[in-house]
């Protein structure tokens, strides 16, 4: 699996992708004052209730409805684009994290991506697998834009969607769309697909968003599973050791690409990182110079179905070999520091075993990298309570 194909933006005959056109309207924004309840359970915005397919208000603006497919029965049987033609050259990246965790989350999409986070969407040219990022929620292949939603329904009437089941959802990339007005998008454009709409189990998901400058776009859209969370309920723990959410970030950080990655945790206590690596396919291997650790560690992979014998006992400043990656989540307990000499040690084993590292430690650290030959490539702290992790990404 590859992190990057960087697809060529399709031509089209319709002209779906028009670039930047007219915004006609906003969707439902939500206001400090004046948004109630109706009788019915549904939000009102400026005391008018959303009207279905007749409008949707926000203040002084207004998006009507596009028409509705017995008005677009032209679009549908005339000349348009048969879905499975169609190219993808923007993906659109959901994604939602705890403000502890921002830093991170941030550095991680940025190195993932190649493009810089929005609110709560990242657009890229990129095709990652979005279950890779733990903060990714969705991944929406574009398919095509327009500057309002009646022109997005038009469109996407033009391009001959077709499925056995389906399911349209509305992509929140930021909290300004009402949850009635999410819905009645999710119906309206739902209407230009061909098939059966399925809520639970569809055969094909489909994704709409406004995005910045009012662009409002369209496509196929894939879920992020959650893989990370399932390797929370590991049978050995250490109650320091780094959580499956962050592990799986470092991972990313230190291999974007995953073929021909070959990856190395010195310090891999109870497998946590080796865990998270495996899942994506990685090529890691494992140390520590605590037999109760390795124990560990091979009783976690076994559990997962991974290989035991990726993990190995060993000191990692007597190591040999060489890596394209390492993450090194420095040793420390709540009662004693890791004495600066024994600390420079590592940082020095790290840099002559990998060309890339990001090293994870509870206090500052910036300088020894440098002084150890590393380039630092980024940094972010993650913070739990008053307790914070440093993360260094150095080259």
């Amino acid at each position: 699996m590859t992190m990057g194909e960087d697809g060529a933006a399709a031509e089209r005959r319709s002209g779906s992708r028009c670039g930047a056109l007219p915004v006609v309207g906003e969707v439902g924004r939500r206001r400090d004052s004046g948004q109630q309840r109706g009788e019915d359970g549904r939000e009102e915005v400026e005391g008018e209730k959303y009207a279905g397919a007749a409008g949707i208000q926000a203040g002084e603006l207004r998006v009507d409805a596009p028409k509705r497919v017995e008005d677009s029965r032209e679009a549908l049987e005339g000349d348009g684009i048969d879905a499975a033609d169609i190219g993808v050259g923007e993906y659109v990246y959901v994604y939602a994290c705890h403000e502890d965790e921002r830093e991170l989350c941030e550095l991680e999409l940025r190195t993932l991506l190649g493009a810089e986070p929005r609110g709560r969407y990242v657009g890229s040219p990129r095709r990652v697998d979005p279950s890779r990022s733990p903060f990714v929620k969705l991944r929406l292949g574009v398919w095509c834009e327009a500057g309002s939603l009646p022109e997005l329904a038009e469109r996407v009437a033009a391009l001959r969607v077709e499925a056995a089941s389906f399911k349209v959802s509305f992509a929140e990339t930021d909290d300004t769309v009402l949850y009635a007005a999410q819905r009645a998008i999710e119906r309206e454009l739902g209407l230009r697909v061909r098939g059966r709409a399925e809520m639970h189990r569809p055969a094909r998901r489909f994704a709409a968003a406004v995005l910045g400058g009012g662009r409002w776009v369209f496509g196929e859209c894939r879920l992020a599973e959650p893989v990370w969370l399932r390797h929370q309920q590991k049978p050995q723990n250490y109650s320091t050791a780094l959580g499956t959410r962050v592990a799986r970030a470092v991972v990313n950080l230190a291999a974007p690409e995953t073929a021909g990655a070959r990856m190395v945790d010195p310090c891999c206590g109870m497998g946590t990182v080796l865990i998270e690596a495996m899942s994506m396919g990685i090529d890691i291997v494992g140390f520590d110079l605590n037999p109760l650790a390795v124990r560990g560690a091979r009783v976690n992979l076994a559990h997962f179905g991974l290989p035991e014998g990726a993990v190995a006992l060993a000191d990692m400043r007597k190591l040999g070999g060489g890596y394209t990656a390492l993450v090194l989540d420095m040793p420390y307990n709540l009662c004693s520091v890791l004495p600066e000499a024994e600390q420079m040690e590592m940082l020095a084993a790290a840099r002559r075993l990998a060309s890339r590292a990001v090293i994870v430690a509870t206090v500052e650290l910036g300088g020894a990298i440098e002084r150890a030959g590393f380039r630092l490539a980024g940094r972010c702290m993650v913070r739990k309570g008053s307790f914070a992790r440093h993360i260094y990404v150095g080259e």
